[in-house]
Order: C-alpha cells, then structure tokens, then sequence
C-alpha cells in the first residue's frame, strides 16, 4: 500500500511541476505613474496591456548602477545612473537572444542579450545626477560603460546605445 501512495504522490508532484512550467505569464504591477518604458515580444511578465510596462518609480526600485565614461557624444566624461539592463529584462521575465531598442524618434537598433550579460550596460534615467529630459536625450538611454572595456570603443557599441530610448522588443 505505502508503494502504491508513494507512486501515486510522485506523479502528483510531477504534474504540479509540469503545470508550473507551462505557466508563462507572470502578472507584473501596472504602473501608478506615466509609463516610461513597454517591452514587448518574449516578456512572461505582463500587464494587461500584454507587455511589460515601468514607470520610472519601478525602474528606480530595482538595484541603481552609476558609472563615468565618455561617449563620442559628450566632451567630457558623463555620470549615468539607472539599473542594468540585464536586471530590467529579468524583472520583466524576458527571454531571447535580441533586444531591439525603439527611440522616441524611431532610431531603432538591436542589442545582443549576451552584452547585457556580458557588460554593464544600463538603462540610465539621470545623467550627472540630474533626471534626463527628453530635450537631453531622455527619458531613458541605454548605454555601455565604454571606458571599462577597451573593446567596448567602438562604432559597434556605440551604435547599441539608445537615447530618448521608449520599447524594447524581446526576440
């Protein structure tokens, strides 16, 4: 009998687990503020909008990274803070290999999901401290820590940084 409950429970428990992992949605809080950022495609954490949407109070409460570094943009080395891209895409429940990064003014580039792995790219809300406006690149801008990693000085990388940044499409 005690060879029978245990076979019994042992499926039991395997269909529990199956049934968790096909469940693929995740409800994520609506936003109380004005939506800063959508992120699309892939996302298991969706609100009713079926996308993953953040006002900035949930960007700023995810874990901040600041650093300083010059871009072909600016002449002096700029402060950026914000959380890691890699920590947006995980509080979104993203999976893929591409992020494609949509800016306000349509500029539309394509970031491989292993540099966010790889580097410590953020998605910055402030620059030298100060909330970016969309006049100054804002309200988001993707960026890398160029001055880390000299293979990061590159048109390449430049290239994958997005200002004025407003969706990511998750491939």
């Amino acid at each position: 009998m005690s060879h029978a409950i245990h076979l019994i429970t042992r499926r039991a428990l395997m269909l529990v687990a199956s049934l968790c992992m096909l469940s693929p949605v995740w409800a994520l809080d609506p936003p109380s503020g004005a939506p800063i950022l959508t992120i699309s495609g892939n996302v298991g954490a969706k609100n009713q909008s079926g996308a993953a949407v953040f006002d900035l109070a949930m960007l700023e409460a995810l874990p901040q990274k600041t650093f300083v570094t010059n871009t072909p943009w600016d002449k002096q080395p700029t402060k950026f803070t914000g959380p890691l891209l890699r920590d947006v895409l995980a509080a979104a429940r993203a999976m893929g290999t591409t992020v494609t990064a949509l800016a306000l003014n349509d500029y539309k580039t394509s970031i491989p999901v292993e540099d966010a792995r790889q580097f410590d790219v953020i998605v910055a809300h402030r620059i030298n401290d100060q909330p970016i406006s969309v006049r100054t690149k804002g309200p988001l801008f993707i960026i890398y820590p160029f001055d880390s990693v000299p293979e990061l000085k590159t048109s390449k990388y430049y290239g994958r940084s997005a200002w004025q940044l407003k969706s990511l499409a998750i491939d």
